[in-house]
C-alpha cells in the first residue's frame, strides 16, 4: 500500500543540499532546476564530472564547493539529495539530517529516504507527479511517457481559462467549489464523446 503524501515543493523558497558530483548528482540537480531555475541549492562534492561542470557555470546563484563534505554543510538546509555512492557518508548525513529534522532523499537507497522523487509529467502549468512507492522507476518512467502523450497540448489554455472563471466567482469557498466542478465535468464529458 502507497501510504506516501505528495506534495509539491517550491525549491526557490527552501535551501537544498545535494551531495555529490558525478552523473547521478547531475541528474538530481536537473530535475531541481528544471522545475525551477531560480532554486536555492549547494552543491558539495569530493569530485564533480566535466558535463557537471560545464552546466553549473549556467547558474551563477547555485553554491558548489568541490570538497568533502562537513556537519555544517547542513546548516540552513530543508532538504537534503544524496548521490554518492559512499555508503559510509550516506549513513553519516542520514544521521545528522534525521537529528536535525531535515529531510532527505538518497538515490537508489529507499530505506534511506525521507521523501521519494516522482516521475514528473509536465504540461505548461499542469505537472503530475508519479509514484510507485519506490518500486520501480522504470514503470514511473513507462506511466510519464503514456501521460505525456495522452494529455492534449491545449491543457494549458484550459487551465488559463478554468483559472480566470475561478477569479470571477463570487460566494464562499464551497460555492466555488461546486460551481468549478460542474464546470470541468462537462468538460470531461465533452471530450468524452
Amino acid at each position: 500500500m502507497n501510504t506516501l503524501f505528495p506534495i509539491f515543493v517550491k525549491p526557490d523558497q527552501i535551501h537544498i543540499l545535494l551531495v555529490g558530483g558525478g552523473p547521478i548528482g547531475l541528474e538530481k540537480f536537473q530535475a531541481i532546476i528544471q522545475n525551477n531555475d531560480k532554486a536555492h541549492i549547494t552543491v558539495i562534492a569530493t569530485k564533480i564530472c566535466h558535463e557537471f561542470k560545464i552546466i553549473m557555470t549556467q547558474y551563477k546563484h547555485i553554491v558548489f564547493e568541490e570538497r568533502d563534505f562537513v556537519e555544517s554543510d547542513l546548516d540552513e538546509k530543508h532538504l537534503v539529495m544524496l548521490a554518492t555512492n559512499n555508503h559510509e557518508l550516506n549513513d553519516q548525513i542520514r544521521a545528522l539530517a534525521s537529528s536535525k529534522h531535515i529531510l532527505l532523499n538518497a538515490a537508489d537507497k529507499p530505506e534511506l529516504c525521507d521523501f521519494y522523487l516522482g516521475s514528473i509529467v509536465k504540461k505548461g502549468n499542469l505537472k503530475i507527479a508519479i509514484s510507485t512507492n519506490g518500486k520501480s522507476p522504470t514503470i514511473a518512467k513507462r506511466v510519464k511517457e503514456f501521460l505525456q502523450e495522452m494529455l492534449p497540448e491545449e491543457i494549458d489554455e484550459t487551465l488559463e481559462l478554468m483559472s480566470q472563471l475561478r477569479n470571477q466567482l463570487k460566494g464562499d469557498f464551497q460555492s466555488k467549489v461546486t460551481a468549478l466542478n460542474k464546470h470541468t465535468k462537462s468538460l470531461v464529458e465533452r471530450d468524452g464523446n
